[in-house]
């Protein structure tokens, strides 16, 4: 049995994640933003050990949530799934960050960097991020027109390398990164053609099984398989430099 935190989780492929693990004799604290979607969380899934509230949209927020977390008691498995999606208009945090960088890479990179270190680190992309650049030159989106889909892409982009480059300097986790296909979810859209009920069995999978091919670090996957990313996800300098930029906008430092 693993004990295994999930990022937004109180719906769609995140809460799917979550009840797949509890019915294989798991135990699962799930996440909300607030305590309208804990509510509905906990009606869901009741056998959840626990549901963490916090939103991840802001530095202190996204602290606040790994503070909590901690407080529960080391973890097995992270699984990193909470992210707004490709339709989204440009808003700023309170941070003065686009939310959706704010969210999808930043918020992925505080948890990974302040919650204590589980054994297994899954972080979701996108089959989006194929054909993304990682324009960290532009990271804010200060010098280009917004596109939502564009930043989207990008961000899951940056999920990949944060975990190849967790895989690189904390060997002993397992870290791995994968896409659940476009799904018809609320952040997918009812006319989304991948298949909803394989979505969510890979990240249960690298969280907790004992097959050798879960057990690899710093690879890719798609529906149990692995899969080639992005080149630029594999490129240290680029990994580095993420790191960095990530470091320097949340004023924390991934421990080594």
């Amino acid at each position: 049995m693993s004990r295994i935190f999930i990022s937004g989780s109180s719906a769609g492929l995140g809460l799917m994640a979550g009840e797949l693990l509890v019915s294989q004799g798991h135990q699962v604290v799930l996440h909300a933003r607030n305590a309208v979607r804990a509510s509905d969380a906990r009606r869901a899934l009741p056998q959840a050990e626990e549901i963490v509230e916090g939103d991840l949209d802001t530095v202190a927020g996204a602290r606040q949530v790994a503070t909590r977390v901690n407080g529960l008691g080391r973890f097995d498995a992270v699984i990193h799934n909470a992210a707004v999606g490709y339709r989204e208009s440009h808003r700023l945090t309170a941070d003065g960050l686009p939310h959706v960088f704010a969210i999808n890479t930043l918020s992925a990179y505080i948890l990974t960097a302040l919650i204590e270190r589980p054994h297994r680190l899954v972080f979701l992309s996108s089959g989006m991020h194929h054909h993304a650049d990682a324009n960290l030159d532009d990271i804010l989106w200060r010098k280009r027109r917004w596109n939502g889909s564009t930043a989207y892409a990008e961000s899951k982009l940056h999920d990949a390398m944060l975990a190849f480059a967790v895989a690189r300097r904390w060997p002993e986790v397992l870290s791995n990164a994968l896409e659940p296909g476009w799904v018809p979810t609320r952040m997918g859209g009812p006319g989304a053609p991948d298949d909803m009920m394989q979505a969510h069995l890979t990240q249960a999978w690298l969280a907790t099984s004992d097959e050798p091919q879960a057990n690899a670090t710093g690879r890719y996957f798609y529906h149990l398989r692995p899969l080639a990313a992005n080149r630029q996800a594999d490129d240290k300098a680029l990994q580095d430099h993420l790191l960095e930029i990530c470091a320097e906008l949340s004023g924390i430092t991934l421990p080594a």
